[in-house]
């Protein structure tokens, strides 16, 4: 075998080999845009306000389209409040739901991972 035919069959090794791997989907925001606070936060005594600063935090974040504020679960979690948020691109996958804590004194949201 000639070392043409020999160098384009392991390239075309290489390329079916590579064809193979699975595709990394980025569904997650930018670091710096989940950490970040919002910027007008006030306190969130109650499911409704912590709702509405998770909604309101949302439409700063870059994917804003993905997620479903209407149709968000709220947990108490003493100091804060959690609030879990569908994504419309996680529909088939676990966790389907974006994790944002909201501090119940100051009313700022962050973006959590979820467990």
């Amino acid at each position: 075998m000639t070392t043409t035919k020999l160098f384009s069959l392991l390239a075309l090794g290489a390329g079916v080999l590579a064809s193979c791997q699975p595709t990394p989907t980025t569904t997650s925001t930018a670091p710096s845009a989940e950490a970040a606070p919002t910027a007008a936060a006030t306190p969130a005594p109650d499911e409704a306000s912590a709702r509405a600063a998770v909604a309101r935090h949302i439409q700063t974040l870059p994917n804003a389209a993905l997620y479903v504020p209407d149709s968000a679960r709220v947990n108490d979690n003493e100091a804060t409040w959690q609030v879990l948020v569908p994504r419309t691109d996680w529909a088939n996958r676990m966790p389907n739901r974006a994790r944002f804590e909201v501090d119940k004194q100051t009313g700022q949201v962050s973006s959590q991972p979820v467990k």
